[in-house]
């Protein structure tokens, strides 16, 4: 079933409406209008024109201008070209969230590409900025940033210059940028659709994949098996093209990265993350070192809760025993997380009552659409969206809370630092996101009368930050085995189920028993096609949390006041200076450990306790 236009010939996408799959929790669908009425809007083509009329002008004006501009020209241009990018991200974030939300629809389909198409050509009228800008000498540069009119595009131009040493020539950058769209983004839309439209077959029915891996958390093991298999069979008749998506996709990102001259596969993603190789590098052995202590401890724990000798991987997110299977309706949902944001602080409980009470959320469950969660920042001139499927899962809730972070920082940002200051590195991104789910966390067992269910609460929080920190890390070094065996020639189906395979035993442990059905299960996760190396940002955020969050327990005094600053800072604080004003230091190695801790402190907890 898919509901995105009212008739073949009109695209009426934008009105919210509670329809969802059969069965599914009732939940609300967001409303795009404030970006644009429909991909037919005059106003979408006219902000088109407008825009690359301005683009063209600016690359008249400022082409080949820049190393003779004085500051306060300098400071006019940057503003010129941020007014620019904003309108330009107005219309792609548009095309996006719509792509999203009606994933398989081919019309929607066709849009989204007309407008990447068409933006990339607009962007090659901007390409020579950035590249100019990086041809100023380091001297130039802090010369005239020393004048007012300049000083606070300072973050910016540091940022931007990170990537200097690796910047290519103009005429390989424009190439690069306009084969992009027939190159790695076709690639990426390729899956997208495919995933969005795969289903699997499960007592009789032909679901889709998203319905089936719900399942995965079901109390009946049978349906847990059952529904695992499903998954399986759906991912193997889709294998070859998701191996042959996943090679091509690592081919061009050793191509470019060997082009511009980075070391290793990760260090463009850590340039763009603005943090230190040897940071993710403490991050990561910090949790190869512990999965005895987390994963593989608890579970064992788990293992002998249900009652197995081995786990399965269908077993993995199976609710404890005596947990009751209760479905949250939305109004339930959204109150728990309002509440544990305006308990933490006022104006951040208004900020989440906004998102809530708005139709700046997508969250029915329904066939079509993209899979997983995320909050997009659109631009500070509109608002954050979120898009979810909430099913009524107490996990969805989780979820919830999570992407109201990211909006709320989203939305923080942009309107303190605008359009080019205020994206986060994906490191930080997490920040706000993981804190509003220990707060709603936080809130549930508070208020939960039963010790019982107390002890249930913290197991799936445990569950939660193995989930995070354990399997994030996981799957950073199987990407990192992936794409360094690539470099050495095409991957195999085969080679690639043995890596993933090797990987998830050695982070999970004994207590699993790993059916050769599972080497399958690489191919359906997003990240590792659309932001290769992304998954380490969900650890380093979940431990800075942890952190984070012991600092206020200890000293909630002045904490929120703190706390909103950093997230209003954006992008123009490193994470030096972001977490010094808490006592917090990410380059120490023992920060890491700390908020590793954090983990085991819990599972102490449940070893201590019958559960």
């Amino acid at each position: 079933m898919t509901v995105p236009f009212a008739s073949p010939r009109s695209f009426s996408p934008n009105q919210p409406t509670d329809t969802a799959q059969e069965g599914a929790v009732s939940a609300p669908r967001w409303d795009l209008s404030d970006l644009y009425a429909s991909p037919e809007d005059p106003a979408l083509e006219a902000d088109f024109t407008r825009l690359e009329k301005a683009a063209q002008d600016f690359e008249k004006s400022w082409k080949g201008q820049l190393s003779e501009a004085s500051p306060a020209s300098l400071a006019q241009a940057l503003s010129a070209y941020e007014e620019i990018e904003e309108g330009l991200g107005k219309i792609g974030s548009y095309a996006q969230l719509l792509f999203a939300a009606h994933t398989t629809d081919p019309k929607c389909g066709r849009f989204a590409q007309a407008v990447r198409e068409r933006i990339t050509t607009l962007s090659t009228h901007l390409l020579f900025f950035s590249l100019e800008l990086n041809r100023l000498s380091d001297e130039a540069v802090a010369t005239a940033l020393k004048d007012p009119a300049l000083a606070p595009w300072q973050p910016y131009l540091r940022d931007l210059r990170v990537f200097r040493p690796y910047q290519l020539s103009d005429e390989v950058e424009r190439v690069l940028m306009e084969t992009s769209v027939s190159g790695r983004d076709a690639w990426v839309r390729l899956f997208d659709e495919t995933m969005a439209g795969l289903t699997a077959s499960l007592d009789g029915k032909d679901l889709p994949i998203n319905e089936v891996f719900t399942q995965l958390t079901d109390k009946d093991r049978a349906k847990r098996e059952a529904a695992a298999k499903a998954i399986s069979r759906a991912l193997a008749e889709k294998q070859h093209l998701l191996v042959s998506i996943t090679n091509t996709l690592a081919k061009d990102k050793a191509t470019s990265d060997a082009l511009r001259g980075y070391p290793r596969p990760v260090s463009s993603r850590n340039r763009a993350n603005m943090v230190e190789d040897e940071v993710v590098d403490a991050l990561v052995s910090a949790v190869d070192q512990s999965f005895p202590r987390l994963s593989h401890r608890y579970y064992s724990l788990k293992a002998k809760w249900l009652g197995l000798d081995k786990l399965e991987h269908w077993d993995r997110n199976a609710p404890l025993p005596d947990v009751d299977d209760k479905r949250l309706s939305w109004e339930e949902g959204k109150a728990l997380v309002q509440k544990a944001y305006a308990g933490f602080d006022p104006e951040m409980g208004r900020h989440a009552e906004t998102f809530l009470t708005h139709p700046w959320i997508d969250a029915a469950a329904v066939p079509g659409k993209s899979s997983g969660a995320f909050a997009h920042p659109v631009v500070p001139s509109v608002h954050p969206y979120i898009l979810m499927n909430y099913q009524g899962k107490a996990r969805d809730v989780m979820t919830l809370a999570h992407e109201m972070g990211h909006g709320i920082h989203q939305l923080l940002a942009g309107q303190k630092q605008g359009y080019l200051r205020s994206s986060t590195p994906l490191t930080l991104a997490e920040t706000a996101s993981v804190f509003g789910e220990m707060l709603t966390f936080q809130s549930l067992v508070d208020a939960e009368p039963s010790p019982q269910r107390k002890r249930h609460l913290l197991a799936s929080k445990v569950e939660d930050m193995l989930n995070t920190v354990v399997r994030q890390i996981a799957f950073y070094q199987f990407e990192v085995r992936l794409h360094d065996e690539r470099r050495r020639g095409e991957v195999s189906a085969e080679r690639i189920g043995t890596i993933w395979r090797e990987v998830q035993e050695r982070s999970l442990g004994s207590a699993f028993n790993f059916t050769p059905d599972y080497d399958l299960y690489w191919s359906y996760i997003p990240h590792f096609i659309h932001v290769p190396f992304y998954v380490y940002a969900y650890a380093f955020g979940d431990c800075l949390v942890n952190a984070l969050y012991g600092v206020y327990r200890d000293q909630p005094e002045g904490f929120a006041e703190k706390y909103k600053t950093m997230l209003e800072a954006g992008g123009t604080l490193r994470h030096q200076d972001l977490l010094a004003p808490f006592g917090l230091n990410a380059s120490d190695p023992a920060f890491w450990n700390r908020g590793l801790d954090v983990i085991s402190g819990l599972i102490d907890q449940l070893e201590s306790e019958s559960v």
